[in-house]
């Protein structure tokens, strides 16, 4: 998946092209996204404690933004406030250019939603739940309920009790309240939670099949960045109430810290020879030789070979790549050190 942005008269748009087209010259622009969902100095304050601080985000029509924190981030708050559901402290939000106002239910049947623990009635089976919810968004096709059954793969559970569920399934009945009406708009708080790996991919290959076949804007919040990044087209890293990072998945390369690793019989003189050569290279707690230029570790070979002349064989040469938890943590850990 790519992502362009397109300038026209200061209107700015996404277009977001399938992995397997063309996306050079003329790009297949399978969706252009306005911004569907938005937030201006959203904040929340519970007395002292800034649980969302001033968090202004956009995300466009069948944009999938992954909103990412640990937990007691505010991510959560945030969405609740995104539906009406909490009074924010100050600033606004907007839901397809409507301002969204506290108990305020008219937006609701363009967003399906799950917050939190997936609410349903316990004594009622997963068919009873659906039915129910179906009459109350006055849904008039009675086949709604066993389609999103079967796609949600809840057929065997379809006559079991809400409480008889495990927590996997007990999350699949919520994600089905929250697609039954076929919503413009999805936002889903933690939606792995309790999945297994199998469950993951299902839930992914939806999602995906509803942004872009759909159009559907999906908002999406965990704490799990390796995830989030298989299938968002842009992220948001909330620490402590603070937007603190906002990116485009295909930029998290360029920002992973990455390094060459090298180790010889003798890393002091090692790193004498490579400073004359004018790599700079720092010995690690492990005792190994560290390089992050760029040139280095573009091209190791060119390392290798400069000290295998200089008598100092490798006898370990290795780019080294900041996996994304660790990006992740770094990201929250910095900012929340500078606050």
């Amino acid at each position: 998946m790519a992502i362009f942005i397109h300038h026209n008269n200061g209107i700015i748009s996404r277009f977001i092209c399938r992995a397997d087209s063309s996306c050079k010259g003329n790009a297949e622009k399978l969706l252009i996204m306005n911004d569907v969902i938005k937030t201006e100095n959203l904040t929340k304050h519970y007395g002292k404690v800034r649980a969302v601080d001033g968090i202004s985000i956009s995300v466009g029509k069948g944009e999938i933004y992954g909103f990412l924190g640990l937990n007691g981030a505010g991510k959560t708050t945030t969405i609740r406030m995104l539906l009406g559901m909490i009074r924010p402290t100050s600033g606004e939000s907007y839901l397809k250019g409507k301002r969204v106002r506290t108990g305020s239910h008219e937006f609701w049947n363009n967003v399906g939603y799950l917050v939190e623990i997936p609410y349903s009635y316990p004594d009622l089976t997963v068919w009873e739940n659906l039915e129910i919810f179906r009459r109350l968004r006055f849904i008039s096709d009675p086949g709604a309920v066993d389609s999103v059954i079967e796609r949600l793969r809840l057929v065997p559970y379809r006559d079991r009790l809400a409480k008889n569920l495990s927590l996997g399934n007990a999350q699949r009945l919520g994600l089905a309240k929250a697609i039954l009406h076929n919503p413009d708009i999805l936002m889903l708080d933690e939606p792995a939670n309790g999945l297994d790996p199998a469950g993951i991919v299902e839930i992914r290959e939806m999602l995906l099949d509803f942004a872009l076949n759909r159009g559907v804007t999906i908002f999406i919040s965990s704490h799990i960045l390796g995830e989030i990044s298989k299938f968002a087209t842009r992220i948001g890293i909330i620490h402590e109430g603070r937007l603190v990072q906002e990116l485009d998945t295909d930029q998290l390369d360029r920002f992973r810290y990455r390094s060459l690793k090298v180790n010889t019989h003798d890393n002091d003189g090692a790193k004498s020879s490579l400073a004359k050569a004018g790599y700079s290279a720092t010995i690690t707690e492990g005792g190994f030789l560290e390089i992050t230029s760029k040139e280095a570790i573009a091209s190791p070979e060119k390392i290798n070979s400069l000290l295998v002349y200089a008598g100092y064989s490798p006898t370990m040469l290795k780019v080294e790549e900041e996996d994304l938890e660790s990006y992740f943590l770094r990201v929250i850990g910095k900012n929340g050190d500078e606050k």
